[in-house]
């Protein structure tokens, strides 16, 4: 998909998507159309979108315009969206604080085969990539990243600035907390109810991990069954 627009023209709202990396590039085509979308179900006149990048290296990525921060910030509009792509969770915590001083409103953006069904609370600024899935009655923090093929079973807390790297099977009543990071292909057993299997805040879950047991904050583990990495 190429969307030919220029960031010279104002809009009257415009999307930004902070991060040049591979999940930018990733995430663009269906943030684009989702919040196109959107933007003509409001009734907007116009809409645009833009990766942003601290120092860019050309004009555009991929067919849409590349603009710093700056810039992104000084385009006349009348209401201005972002997300952020970073995989670190901690810098997607400082742009996010960054943009909302700035009056950007943080938007959450998923892909067309993205299935979220009942009574689930999301926070704002998630992006949920292709054949991604909520079940129901889950609870996720701000700026959740949920890679391709990855799901959030029934009775979850996910915290703030979690990422699911992909295919993470997260299953039921799991508890993790803030800034943890799962690794592709890791399978979370189901907790129980009243008894949650917890993950701790900025805790690690290594590739083709299978957790068992709860994992204690700030400590990667690894293997099957996941132990703490020697």
């Amino acid at each position: 998909m190429t969307l030919a627009v220029s960031h010279r023209s104002p809009a009257q709202c415009i999307f930004g998507l902070f991060g040049a990396g591979g999940f930018s590039r990733e995430v663009m085509p269906f943030a684009a159309p989702y919040f196109n979308r959107m933007m003509q179900a409001q009734g907007a006149t116009s809409s645009q979108v833009y990766f942003v990048d601290a120092h860019p290296q050309a004009s555009s990525l991929n067919g849409v315009p590349l603009v710093s921060e700056e810039e992104f910030f000084s385009i006349e509009c009348e209401k201005r969206y972002f997300n952020i792509s970073a995989a670190d969770s901690k810098l997607r915590e400082k742009l996010a604080q960054l943009c909302i001083d700035r009056k950007a409103e943080p938007l959450t953006v998923h892909a067309a085969n993205t299935t979220v069904y009942v009574q689930n609370q999301i926070g704002p600024g998630a992006i949920f990539c292709g054949y991604t899935s909520v079940t129901s009655n889950a609870v996720i923090g701000r700026f959740f990243h949920s890679n391709i093929y990855s799901y959030v079973a029934h009775d979850c807390v996910i915290g703030d600035f979690v990422t699911f790297a992909p295919r993470v099977h997260c299953n039921g009543n799991v508890h993790i907390g803030d800034h943890a990071y799962i690794g592709t292909g890791a399978v979370v057993k189901q907790g129980a109810p009243g008894k949650p299997l917890v993950i701790g805040a900025g805790a690690i879950v290594g590739m083709g991990a299978v957790v068992t047991k709860d994992v204690a904050p700030h400590t990667t583990v690894l293997g099957n069954p996941a132990r703490p990495r020697e």
